[in-house]
This record gives C-alpha cells, sequence and structure tokens, in this order.
C-alpha cells in the first residue's frame, strides 16, 4: 500500500497538484458526524450527542445544544450519536440516536429542542432533510424513504427503493428531488413529491457506495470499490480509480469542483468536474473521513472521527 500511495503521489506531484495544511481548526465535544452551515455558522453533530454551534467569522464556538442521554441494552445512561443534521431558515433537524438501536428525530428552534419521532416507532432512520417549512424527507436502512407532514404529524407516503440498505442521499438545491444510494452501489434519482424513482443512473460503482453529492444537476459518488463516479448534467459518466476506500466526496456549489477523501492518510483531493484534472491535496486530517462541505467555491470544512474541525481555502497557505 505504501508503494501505491507514493506512486500515486509522484503523479499528482508531476501533475502541479498543490498541497494545502487548514487554515485553522476547530475543536468539537466530540467526534463529528455530520455538519451543516448557513450564514457563517457552522453546526457540527457529533458522537457524544452534542450539537456544536461554531461562528466562522471569529473562529469561535457560541453554543452547544446537548441532547438527551438514552438507555443502553444494559440499562446504563450513554450520550447518543448524532446521524444527521438539516437546516431550513432557522430551525435545525436532528437525527440521532435511540434506544434499542432506533431513532430518534428533533427539530431545534428559538433554543427549544423537540422531539418529533421517537424510537418508540422502530425506525432506523438514517437521514433526513427538510422539504419545506412543514414537511421533512427520511431515509430508512430498509432503503425505504417517506415523505413527513410536521403539522399533521402524519407520513404522506413510504416507499421501497430496492431491498438493498441505505447508504446516503443528497437533495436538490430546489428541494424537489434526491439522489439516493445503496450497498448495491445504484444511484436513483427520486421525485420528491410522489417517491417515485424518475432516473436510475448507470450503475459505474460495482459495491457499496458510502456517499453521494447532488449540485447543479452533476452527481458524485465515493464508493466501497475505491471508484468515485461523475454523472455529469449534460448526461455523461466517467471514474476515478484510488486504492483506498473511498468515504466521504462533495461538490462546490456549482458542481465544478469534486472533492474526495482518497487514501488511508485521510487526505482531501480536489479536482476539476469537466477536465478532470487533479488541482489540490488537503491534509491535517487525523481519523476516518464523515463529511466534506463546500461552503462556496472556495471554501471547504473537512471533518473525521476526531473532534477536530479543518477549514480550508483553496490557493491560500498557511
Amino acid at each position: 500500500m505504501g508503494k501505491l500511495y507514493l506512486i500515486l503521489f509522484l503523479s499528482m506531484a508531476c501533475f502541479g497538484l498543490e498541497t494545502l495544511k487548514p487554515l485553522y481548526s476547530l475543536k468539537a465535544t466530540g467526534g463529528v458526524q455530520s455538519i451543516v452551515s448557513k450564514d457563517k455558522l457552522l453546526y457540527a453533530g457529533t458522537d457524544n450527542g452534542t450539537i456544536d454551534i461554531f461562528n466562522l467569522s471569529n473562529k469561535k464556538k457560541i453554543n452547544t445544544i446537548k441532547l438527551p442521554k438514552i438507555k443502553d441494552f444494559t440499562g446504563e445512561n450513554i450520550n447518543t450519536k448524532i446521524y444527521s443534521l438539516d437546516l431550513f431558515e432557522n430551525t435545525l433537524l436532528i437525527t440521532s440516536e435511540g434506544e434499542g438501536g432506533y431513532r430518534d428525530i428533533y427539530i431545534y428552534k428559538d433554543k427549544k429542542l423537540e422531539r418529533i419521532i421517537d424510537a418508540k416507532s422502530k425506525l432506523i432512520t438514517q437521514k433526513a432533510n427538510f422539504v419545506s417549512k412543514e414537511q421533512i424527507i427520511l431515509a430508512f436502512l430498509s432503503n425505504q424513504i417517506a415523505l413527513y407532514d410536521l403539522k399533521s404529524k402524519k407520513y404522506l407516503y413510504t416507499k421501497q427503493l430496492s431491498m438493498s440498505s441505505f447508504s446516503h442521499f443528497m437533495i436538490s438545491e430546489d428541494k424537489t428531488k434526491i439522489v439516493s444510494t445503496d450497498e448495491s452501489g445504484i444511484v436513483r434519482i427520486v421525485d420528491i413529491k410522489t417517491g417515485k424513482v424518475i432516473k436510475q443512473l448507470p450503475a459505474l460503482n460495482l459495491d457499496k457506495v458510502y456517499q453521494v453529492d447532488y449540485k447543479s444537476g452533476v452527481v458524485l459518488t465515493a464508493g466501497q470499490d475505491r471508484k468515485a463516479v461523475v454523472y455529469t448534467n449534460s448526461g455523461s459518466s466517467y471514474r476515478l480509480d484510488f486504492n483506498f476506500l473511498l468515504y466521504s466526496c462533495a461538490l462546490n456549489p456549482k458542481g465544478t469542483r469534486g472533492a474526495i477523501a482518497y487514501n488511508e492518510q485521510n487526505e482531501v483531493l480536489v479536482f476539476d468536474i469537466l477536465t478532470k484534472k487533479y488541482l489540490y491535496n488537503l491534509i491535517g486530517q487525523d481519523a476516518t473521513m464523515t463529511q466534506i462541505l463546500f461552503i462556496n467555491d472556495k471554501e471547504l470544512i473537512v471533518t473525521s472521527d476526531s473532534e477536530k474541525i479543518n477549514y480550508f481555502k483553496l490557493g491560500e497557505k498557511k
């Protein structure tokens, strides 16, 4: 593996790849599992039952939301793990570990925490996103998706996408579609209003896709088969092959650049979607990658199973 990494590194250097260290790092209260950002605020959900809120302008933590502890199988009180976060206006949507291995869904608004779906429902929700102020879409480990109305507290539909275990989904900017994937490596575009599959993309990943992103009509995957696949908004597709499992990926808002966590050193490769040219190598992560987030076309946040949150600005060195 070391020789393969050296060969890859040298080949990247030949193509003028620029290595960047984080301009600064923030410290969360646990291993970071999910992040969202809006208006210079960063929300970081951890495996310690907390959501830390940072002001990116002054690099300071301004608040920490603490979720109630849960009982494990022995009856002991433990901290819950945060699985996903989403924001709509100033309302935070939280998917967390619940009792019995099931999930709790919370909403945090005006400094008040409300549990809207609890573990008694016996659902293993892996991810939830706002569709509107009154509706959320959820994906379960069983690879079912559901549209839930917050006002009526009812499911509008539940749809089974396939019999493979769910992996990840991303919602479109206009919140009309999701791109969903699972352990089979198949990627589907789904209409949120009806839950119907609009399109199934050509299967270029041969195994589980860990993460998918969807921006400006472009789809990017990160796979267990060590392949990143790009589906362009013109209908073409291609794959990039690496020598390590790809745990995380992201696209910039314009869908012109991709980022992939691509090696055992937990480094991130930033590349051009159109030309496939490798541009930047982001270093400084000290654990398995959990999320890459483009705040805009030049600024990125990178998190891992550690307390460290790294901030990068493309083209700027520390």
